[in-house]
């Protein structure tokens, strides 16, 4: 994804030279240490030590993803959640999304921040001019790693969705800064269009690449938004919390709504917890929509091709779980509202398109659940003969 900026930036850098040949590491770290007091001018902070840097061919960065995908993905986490995309109709049932992820993270990549190892790692054979925008990027993680437990903080397991906000505060802050790294002057960034050009460049260099362009749009959208979606809330952020130039770990947002909405984050408005009444149990897997997904979930069943999220939806918090069944996965998933109206809005119309869209062997059921402190919806797609249909899995208590 970071091909994605280098490319719609490229205009602004205006750098040209040889990328570093393989086995010449000392080069690349010359390099590096070159742009290392041009990432600190451009976030306002000081590194605290050096920056390890290596060099990669391409087959070796494919099969370190892959050992991270293997690692952060494994298959019952893979299983569950092509079960509810396929269920909600996010993707077809025929992908295989792990090998889709690392397709597109492969494609074309320049470089990357490893914090596991914190090393920053040039790709060999990459254009110069992408590898000099992608080393500033990864140097502003190299950095945010010496202030921030990156490792951790990328691996929240409760919420995928506090941990897409999370992700979109760090790649939000790499994207200005590698940005200002080569164009000081801030104010280029407040230039009226700026990133309505920038999002159009980003769409143009997409069509160009052959495996973003095929992947669904749900897949596309959560990996274009931490760095684009990020960093028009780091942008705010700036405005706001002059003399920080990041959130702290007790500060940091907790949901995509948000970072979407940085008055919702101004004003303490953050997600309620919403959590079932029973264990686990047999469930395949649980986690968190929020607005970011329902937003693009709206999207899909309405046969939009771009995801407006410029108006709040009024989400409050949500909760799902994928069952195992002998006739297939079964979803249970639970949302609640900040009012009544934004509750009435999503049946009336994510609501009432989930009820139409037909799957063979299968039942679906929206409704609200009454006695709830807040408006909530609750939503079933699971098989006709689903044993769980006659006592469906409740909410706690407290939400």
């Amino acid at each position: 994804m970071l091909r994605l900026l280098a490319a719609c930036l490229a205009f602004l850098t205006g750098c040209r030279g040889t990328p570093p040949a393989r086995g010449e590491t000392p080069e690349l770290s010359r390099l590096v240490d070159s742009m290392r007091p041009v990432v600190e001018r451009a976030t306002g902070q000081k590194f605290k030590g050096p920056t390890r840097s290596a060099l990669k061919t391409r087959q070796e960065v494919r099969t370190f993803l892959l050992g991270k995908l293997e690692q952060d993905f494994p298959p019952s986490r893979q299983e569950g959640v092509e079960a509810v995309y396929r269920l909600l109709g996010l993707i077809p049932d025929s992908l295989d999304l792990k090998k889709l992820l690392l397709d597109l993270y492969t494609e074309q990549v320049a470089g990357f921040y490893d914090p596991e190892a914190a090393t920053l790692y040039g790709v060999i054979g990459a254009d110069p001019t992408e590898l000099r925008f992608v080393l500033a990027h990864e140097l502003v993680h190299a950095l945010q790693h010496q202030y921030l437990p990156l490792d951790s903080l990328m691996r929240i397991k409760s919420s995928a969705d506090e941990q897409t906000a999370v992700q979109a505060v760090l790649e939000g802050q790499a994207t200005v800064a590698s940005i200002l790294a080569f164009v000081p002057d801030r104010n280029i960034l407040r230039q009226p269009g700026f990133w309505e050009m920038a999002r159009d460049q980003v769409k143009t260099q997409a069509a160009s690449m052959q495996v973003f362009s095929r992947a669904p749009l749900a897949v596309r959208e959560g990996l274009v938004f931490p760095y684009l979606g990020g960093a028009a809330f780091m942008r705010w952020w700036d405005s706001a919390h002059a003399g920080q130039p990041l959130p702290t770990l007790a500060t940091m947002p907790r949901s995509t709504e948000q970072i979407l909405h940085p008055v919702r984050y101004a004003k303490g408005d953050g997600p309620v917890q919403v959590r079932f009444a029973d264990r686990a149990g047999d469930a395949l897997y649980e986690d968190t929509f929020g607005e970011l997904e329902i937003q693009t979930l709206a999207t899909v069943l309405r046969g939009g091709g771009e995801v407006l999220t410029g108006t709040p939806i009024g989400w409050g918090g949500d909760r799902f779980r994928v069952y195992r069944s002998a006739a297939g996965p079964a979803l249970v998933w639970y949302l609640v509202w900040d009012d009544e109206t934004s509750a009435a809005r999503f049946r009336g119309t994510s609501g009432v398109r989930l009820l139409a869209a037909k799957r063979a062997g299968y039942r679906t059921a929206v409704e609200s659940v009454a006695g709830r402190s807040r408006p909530t919806i609750r939503i079933v797609i699971a098989p006709t003969q689903w044993s769980q249909w006659s006592r469906l899995p409740e909410l706690a208590n407290r939400e």
